[in-house]
């Protein structure tokens, strides 16, 4: 099975990041996969690995820029000429759609990874309109879906592709200058309004004593965030866009999300993987992935909340222990990427098989 996957971009983003892990594992259920995005370094280790990528222009939603990006996809499809199209949320789907030439008929699957809120019922109708199924990351992006008007969404949980630290927590550490007992909070985040960095920095002012706050990312608010991290006096230390997301965990002691929205993001995993406890706002999927422990969960922009919870989970070891155990336990239960791929396989199979 031919399978090409068709995403904005190849960043750090969890969307990206699930559609490495699909490529990566992807020949041991017989496919030959290829990806059509804007690059990033993602989409650069999937080329030198020998996967084809094709260069798409960001459409940034306009009506030339849609239409660019559709004729570089139509492209693609006529060289790699998949069975199938798997897009990764709804700008791409709506991009595959035109790609997709009249003639020979190709399924075309979302992965719908979520929106903000305000905008489910836009989405909903435009995946009634352009994709063959939609996958949903999370039950509760789900029902979001289903009560925006979408009809019967099939959800297939996100997954770990677990990658082992290069390095370990005593040469990361002392690459970065922070000391062994330091204690460490680490957010892999994309620095834009979804992921409210604010909230972060307004609860960092309050937690006690001399922790240290890693910001994994780049984005649009960079600037803006130094300069407000600079008025706390505290300290933070923004790290950019990183590879070596393995390594930080590793030298991390927890990790922080404080996204006003998610659908089932890709970094709570990972730090569950890498036994890492989470503070984490309850959007999306993440109370579902925590509900059975490994971190603790605030509500959405709740500066006190989330400082108490930083300040719970960095002063005691045995809570954090406790908790990483917890979570590795339900990441091997319930987020494992052989179930996602499986799942994936059969319902790419099956839609090929002519199923709506």
């Amino acid at each position: 099975m031919r399978v090409l996957h068709v995403i904005s971009e190849m960043g750090s983003g969890g969307a990206e990041t699930l559609v490495a892990g699909m490529v990566s594992r992807g020949e041991e259920y017989g496919w030959t996969s290829a990806v059509a995005s804007g690059g990033g370094f993602r989409a650069d280790a999937l080329a030198a690995d020998g996967t084809p990528t094709f260069p798409v222009p960001l459409a940034r939603r306009s009506k030339v820029g849609v239409l660019k990006a559709a004729w570089a996809v139509r492209r693609a499809i006529a060289r790699f000429r998949p069975d199938v199209v798997l897009a990764h949320n709804v700008g791409a789907s709506v991009v595959a759609r035109l790609a997709l030439a009249p003639g020979r008929r190709r399924p075309l699957l979302t992965v719908f990874h979520g929106v903000a809120a305000a905008d489910y019922p836009a989405a909903a109708r435009i995946l009634r309109r352009v994709s063959d199924r939609v996958v949903a990351v999370s039950p509760a992006t789900a029902d979001r879906l289903t009560a925006s008007g979408l009809d019967s969404p099939t959800v297939v949980r996100n997954a770990v592709f677990a990658r082992p630290p290069v390095f370990g927590r005593a040469e990361v550490r002392a690459s970065l200058g922070v000391p062994e007992r330091t204690p460490v909070a680490l957010c892999l985040a994309r620095l834009e309004p979804q992921k409210r960095h604010d909230v972060l920095l307004d609860a960092w002012a309050a937690v006690e004593g001399d922790a240290v706050l890693w910001l994994a990312g780049d984005g649009s608010l960079c600037a803006d965030l130094e300069r407000r991290s600079e008025a706390l006096g505290r300290r933070i230390e923004f790290l950019g866009t990183r590879t070596d997301v393995p390594d930080l965990l590793a030298a991390a002691d927890v990790t922080v999300l404080t996204s006003d929205w998610e659908g089932l993001p890709l970094a709570v995993l990972e730090s569950l993987a890498a036994g890492r406890p989470v503070v984490a706002t309850n959007v999306g999927g993440i109370a579902e992935v925590l509900a059975g422990g490994g971190g603790i969960v605030v509500p959405p922009a709740d500066p006190a909340a989330t400082a108490e919870a930083l300040n719970t989970l960095l002063s005691d070891r045995l809570t954090r222990e406790s908790m990483a155990a917890e979570g590795l336990r339900s990441i091997e239960r319930d987020y494992d990427a052989h179930t996602l791929m499986k799942t994936y396989d059969e319902l790419l199979r099956l839609t090929l098989g002519g199923e709506r």
